[in-house]
């Protein structure tokens, strides 16, 4: 690849922000795995994923917990480690993949939807943010609870505003610490409750099948690791961000799943920040509360900054960060945390069919690269679309009727759908390695 930018609309060579949201990385901005890692650690290090694997824990006993948050974290792993190692490929966004897969047209649908839901996500964690800091500081008002909102959700947009620096930055920090902390808790948790051996003593206080499981484990991180491309373009092979994303999407997902469900099984508590309050630790807590989230969104911001870039053809995502952030914060007053669980089934059901449909022309027409300009490139590439409908109409039905897992059909139906309708045919630009 070559190591000057390319501007995929071929007209103007200059590059005014430095993550290259609508160009090809380049060699000289390539990063090593280590700072890869570490940046998508801090982005799966999420509380909202603890509450899922905290609501997973009360439907299982300890011994099948174990390997039903495994199952969940090795297919989001796997999953979003193929089209990771694409991302680092190609050296570019989703979003920006997706004028290949869908046409200049119709990746516009792409970045609506991937970054419509990562605006979304922002909502939750601002509102996360909020309720556990007003709890732990004693503030039982409205208004403090709404003023929380508005300045976590502005403050954590800074850092995606500077982009990958800024990330890595607060990252490098915040991961070690997070771990240490998390570590040092669940040994206590697993103190209360006897060791390993009481642990799998508790019975099961709810319901949930293992298909729906694995789908909230997806869910978690179905519309962010379909988007791991945005920061595996800067990896300086595919095998490397490839494993990037298998430490970050498996191993430290299935962290935070296990950090969730045992401060559940031992305190009764689904939030891990809660779990540390009653241990006492409120300073700590509140620590850890901020560095958590804070990981996380910067992420999302910088995720939807770059959908917007696509969308809008700039050059620039900081306008995108900042408008993102302001509907965000506007969703998080409006109660979008309420409706976690369901939220989390849908991206599921609706984000992982997409990432399929890219894996999927990736290898059947894409393979030479996608850094070829993309004019060229047919507004709306409509085998692709329809291949993606029939599979997100395919994860909808397997979640419907509990068949299997839906985010898995969703995938498979999408590789295996593109794969037949572009056999032998030609990519409609050439492609430029």
């Amino acid at each position: 690849m070559s190591s000057a930018p390319v501007r995929s609309d071929a007209t103007s060579p200059e590059v005014v922000d430095p993550d290259y949201p609508i160009d090809p990385v380049p060699a000289s901005a390539r990063r090593s795995l280590f700072s890869l890692a570490i940046v998508l650690l801090g982005f799966t290090f999420f509380t909202p994923t603890m509450l899922a694997g905290a609501q997973i824990g009360e439907a299982f006993r300890a011994t099948t917990l174990f390997w039903v948050l495994l199952l969940g974290s090795a297919v989001l792993g796997v999953y979003v480690a193929v089209i990771g190692g694409i991302g680092a490929r190609t050296g570019l966004t989703t979003v920006m993949m997706c004028r290949y897969t869908l046409g200049r047209t119709g990746a516009k649908l792409a970045s609506l939807l991937l970054g419509g839901t990562q605006v979304g996500w922002y909502g939750v964690t601002v509102a996360t943010l909020a309720a556990l800091t007003a709890g732990a500081l004693g503030w039982e008002s409205r208004g403090a609870e709404v003023a929380l909102m508005l300045v976590g959700g502005a403050v954590m947009g800074v850092t995606a505003y500077y982009g990958y620096k800024g990330m890595y930055a607060l990252s490098l920090v915040s991961v070690p610490l997070m771990l240490v902390l998390a570590g040092w808790v669940t040994w206590r948790c697993l103190e209360e409750v006897g060791g390993w051996s009481g642990l799998t003593g508790i019975e099961p206080s709810g319901s949930m099948t293992v298909a729906v499981a694995v789908t909230v484990v997806v869910g978690t991180f179905a519309s962010g690791g379909t988007q791991a491309p945005n920061w595996t373009r800067f990896a300086r092979t595919p095998r490397a961000g490839f494993w990037a994303c298998v430490v970050a999407f498996l191993i430290g997902e299935l962290l935070m799943l296990g950090f969730g469900a045992i401060g559940a099984l031992a305190f009764g508590e689904g939030d891990f920040v809660l779990v540390l309050y009653q241990l006492g630790l409120v300073g700590w807590g509140l620590v850890f509360l901020v560095a958590n989230l804070w990981t996380t969104n910067d992420n999302t911001a910088y995720n939807f900054g770059v959908a917007g870039a696509e969308i809008a053809n700039s050059p620039s995502k900081k306008p995108f960060v900042i408008g993102g952030v302001v509907l965000g914060t506007l969703l998080a007053v409006t109660g979008i945390y309420d409706n976690l669980i369901e939220y989390l089934v849908w991206l599921g059901i609706l984000i992982p069919p997409l990432g399929g449909v890219v894996i999927g022309d990736h290898l059947a027409r894409w393979r030479g690269g996608m850094s070829g300009g993309t004019e060229h490139l047919p507004p709306v590439e409509w085998r692709n679309v329809a291949v993606y409908a029939v599979a997100a109409v395919a994860a909808w039905w397997s979640n419907e009727v509990q068949w299997f897992i839906p985010p898995v059909v969703g995938v498979l139906v999408a590789v295996v759908g593109v794969l037949v309708v572009q056999r032998g045919r030609r990519p409609a630009t050439r492609a430029v390695v």
